[in-house]
């Protein structure tokens, strides 16, 4: 395996600092400054000793016409010793199929569990006999600006690459939201990260993981998608990795609450820039340029925190909202609801049958829906409405448990039915539905 160590400027100007305060502090009890050196490079040797067995490379194959666009490498490393593996969604988008290598140079076929466009988190799974090394989880509220960062991963080709600097700043947004909603909490370094470090771990001097190398800025802020030796390097924080992380492998996706507007921080809060027709913040009364300035009575400090909140809303339930409108505050219930497909990253599938007779796209009731819709229990059984047309007669989110009295348990299902009344030449469909407005039948006319 190949390895090699950089660092950074500013490391070692800091260490040269040290050495020379403790130089000028006299030799009485004080270690040397080659001690001093020492005790310092032996830290970092130690935690890249104790964390590459759990670092791997990670290779996706994705169907292209263009050989040089086929193959995308990257890193990741190893979350649970049963074979689940962090990573980028990016490192793994449109693949076709993904290997995974180990340390020890054995390739291993990936399976991908569930990955968020939203945060840039995907999650792999391997199959080994044995338990695997795995890296453990810092908590990222306690990173400091100034404290040591370690980077590990792969950069062209480089195995376990290490470099060395400290964490330049937390808390950073810098990724415009452009079609879906991003969520972001960036640390800063300035640990050099290159092009096949992506997925791989940024580390503390203890050797747990602060975040998830993602990308790099350049001097004019635009994103590095090549080689470059200047900018800035970001990490997803270790908090948000681990929420998104832990619910990709117990859900496979993620449910989020919506509340279907565009803002901007101001001073107060956020205010509103625009409002979607027919989603929650305008079916619950609020207006371009409200000023919100508290959700559930809880003050909004910045933008990216009430985002959060929003997303960690339950679909169906109800949120209060405080706004600033004409110089006096008013409170608004607003229904949440979940996040459309195409905000979430997630392609409609246009040429499925529901789509063309129903103008609604499903998906399959998964196991955390319980938890994230109000309506739901874990008894219930049918489909889930993820897409609708914008004349559709059918609420996004509704979940869908009959068609004309034959309970419908999977997309499959629903599609099957629908083929086998048209074949009835029935003018039209009864839907049995749940949804937050309760249990209810509604009439769907059926394209001949």
């Amino acid at each position: 395996m190949k390895r090699n160590i950089f660092v950074s400027p500013s490391l070692l100007l800091l260490v040269m600092s040290i050495s020379i305060i403790m130089s000028c502090a006299g030799t009485t009890q004080q270690p040397t400054d080659v001690e001093l050196l020492s005790s310092i490079e032996n830290a970092f040797v130690n935690v890249a000793k104790r964390s590459t067995p759990a670092i791997v490379g990670v290779i996706s194959y994705r169907q292209s016409e263009d050989p040089r666009s086929r193959r995308q490498e990257g890193s990741g490393f190893i979350f649970q010793e049963d074979g689940y593996i962090l990573t980028n969604e990016h490192v793994i988008r449109d693949s076709a199929a993904i290997r995974v290598q180990l340390l020890n140079e054995s390739v291993f076929e990936a399976e991908l569990v569930g990955s968020d466009p939203n945060t840039d988190i995907a999650v792999l799974k391997i199959d080994t006999p044995e338990a695997l090394p795995v890296l453990p989880l810092a908590n990222s509220e306690s990173v400091q600006v100034g404290q040591f960062a370690i980077a590990i991963g792969n950069p062209f080709q480089l195995n376990h690459t290490v470099t060395i600097g400290t964490v330049s700043g937390k808390g950073r947004s810098l990724l415009p939201d452009r079609g879906i909603v991003r969520y972001q909490d960036f640390i800063q370094t300035d640990a050099w990260i290159n092009t096949g470090n992506s997925g791989g771990p940024l580390l503390n001097i203890h050797g747990e993981v602060i975040g998830i190398n993602s990308l790099i800025r350049r001097p004019d802020n635009t994103p590095a998608t090549n080689a470059v030796r200047a900018g800035a390097g970001f990490a997803i924080s270790s908090n948000l990795v681990e929420k998104i992380g832990t619910q990709l492998i117990a859900n496979g996706r993620i449910i989020r609450g919506f509340l279907g507007v565009s803002m901007r921080e101001v001073p107060e809060g956020v205010r509103i820039r625009s409002v979607v027709k027919d989603m929650p913040a305008h079916l619950g009364g609020l207006q371009r340029d409200d000023v919100i300035v508290a959700y559930n009575g809880e003050k909004i400090r910045d933008i990216n925190e009430f985002k959060m909140w929003i997303a960690d809303s339950q679909v169906g339930g109800e949120s209060k909202i405080t706004v600033l409108r004409d110089g006096h505050e008013r409170i608004f219930s607003v229904t949440i609801a979940e996040m459309p497909a195409l905000q979430a990253g997630r392609p409609v599938e246009t040429e499925s049958v529901a789509w063309r007779e129903l103008g609604i796209t499903v998906r399959k009731l998964e196991k955390g829906d319980a938890e994230r819709y109000t309506y739901l229990t874990e008894n219930d059984r049918g489909v889930i409405v993820d897409t609708v047309h914008e004349n559709s007669p059918i609420p996004r989110g509704t979940l869908i448990t009959a068609i004309n009295g034959q309970n419908i348990t999977s997309v499959q299902e629903l599609e099957a039915v629908i083929v086998l009344k048209q074949r009835q030449e029935l003018e039209q469909l009864i839907l049995e539905v749940k949804s937050s407005h309760g249990t209810e039948k509604i009439t769907v006319p059926l394209k001949r």
